[in-house]
């Protein structure tokens, strides 16, 4: 069978982190939702996403095609229900199309052969994103759910003598890892340490807590979970409740707290996000979709940020900010609550980040990880570049 992870209606809710992937390549949890799908299905997948991103993310098609919403997390019995589908049939739960099977020619008109399906109803439970928040909100029960995944039926590598474990049975360290004098809490929930990354002295890490390959954890760190630490990323300082995606730096003191950042970004030495309301009122969040401020049901909420976008030393976020993406942040005084991409300032005014800077920003941030940021990275900034130019002129 080929499978196709599509993008649903709720892509536009999850902008900004959805402007430069597909929904599935979302990190929630310790993977990314297209990697739990091909655990299960021991298959490769492709996406059925904006055409800009298919450049990067191509739609791969054969003569019969199953397409998965690429929010949906998968667990056994998902799977098992999705595998028993038929050519022409739908798994729905809730008035949501969940997965469908189309031949090539229904596909190519896809629109038109959602109407002509036949249903079939679920009531399996499933995690799904449906908004920007849910990446922190629901990330507790992703990291336990990836933790058995991952670990099952493998045995950790052995865990360093010099550091302090509570409940260690709940503690998996993949090989390559490194870490010393450090204090891992697994009373709370499982601690997955990826392949290669490390943790430096005086850590201290409450679970669940999820760290990539080749991350780091630099010294003195305080980490509450549920947290996620993507590959080659680098957090120091205080992080609560937060998703970090890969090759992002957060790697001195400051607050990180219900917050999601995307891939490439960098927060700088001693900014902080704030978390709650002083007033402790539910925080409003900025919605693409809406194109206005919207309530998230959450007391706690900090900062979504896109990928590519930096912000300087000492940088302040209030409570519910929206970044968007490649964004350049500086200045003294709290940073306005949404700021759209391509951004370049601050408190004291904000101007269109030039595409050209940014380019040779994004080369030389590339360059550090021996990664090349090619002509396909940079068609797909432009593109984002002209979709989000009424922001920056609201």
């Amino acid at each position: 069978m080929n499978y196709i992870l599509f993008d649903s209606a709720c892509r536009k809710n999850l902008l900004p982190l959805t402007f430069t992937r597909p929904v599935a390549d979302i990190r929630f949890g310790i993977l990314t939702i297209r990697e739990k799908w091909e655990m299960y299905l021991k298959t490769k997948t492709s996406s059925l996403t904006e055409d800009y991103l298919g450049i990067k993310f191509p739609l791969v098609k054969s003569s019969v095609n199953m397409l998965i919403d690429g929010s949906v997390c998968p667990n056994q019995a998902l799977v098992d229900a999705i595998s028993g589908l038929k050519e022409g049939q739908a798994l729905v739960k809730e008035d949501s199309i969940v997965a469908m099977c189309l031949n090539a020619n229904s596909l190519e008109n896809i629109n038109e052969s959602n109407d002509e399906m036949e249903i079939i109803e679920t009531n399996i439970d499933f995690l799904k994103l449906n908004y920007t928040w849910d990446v922190f909100h629901k990330n507790d029960q992703a990291i336990r759910d990836d933790y058995t995944l991952l670990t099952k039926g493998r045995k950790s590598q052995p865990l360093p003598a010099d550091n302090k474990y509570l409940n260690p049975d709940n503690i998996f360290i993949e090989e390559g890892a490194v870490l010393h004098f450090a204090t891992l809490n697994a009373s709370t929930g499982p601690i997955y340490i990826g392949k290669n990354s490390e943790v430096m002295e005086g850590v201290n890490i409450r679970g669940p807590f999820a760290l990539g390959e080749e991350a780091v954890v630099k010294m003195g760190a305080k980490i509450y979970g549920p947290t996620t630490i993507g590959p080659h990323s680098k957090v120091g300082g205080e992080i609560n409740q937060s998703v970090v995606f890969g090759y992002s730096n957060k790697a001195h003191d400051g607050f990180l707290g219900h917050s999601v950042i995307g891939e490439w970004c960098n927060i700088g030495a001693d900014s902080n996000t704030s978390n709650l309301m002083n007033t402790y009122e539910e925080v409003k969040l900025w919605s693409y979709a809406e194109d206005c401020f919207v309530q998230t049901g959450l007391q706690f909420c900090g900062t979504i940020m896109g990928d590519f976008s930096k912000c300087g030393i000492n940088t302040m976020f209030n409570t519910g900010t929206v970044i968007g993406v490649s964004a350049n942040i500086f200045g003294a005084g709290y940073q306005r609550n949404f700021i759209p991409s391509f951004s370049w300032g601050g408190t004291m005014g904000v101007q269109d980040y030039n595409l050209k800077k940014a380019f040779k920003t994004n080369e030389a941030v590339f360059l550090r990880r021996n990664k090349t940021f090619d002509k396909t990275e940079k068609d797909i900034l432009t593109e984002i570049f002209g979709l989000t130019y009424k922001n920056r002129r609201a």
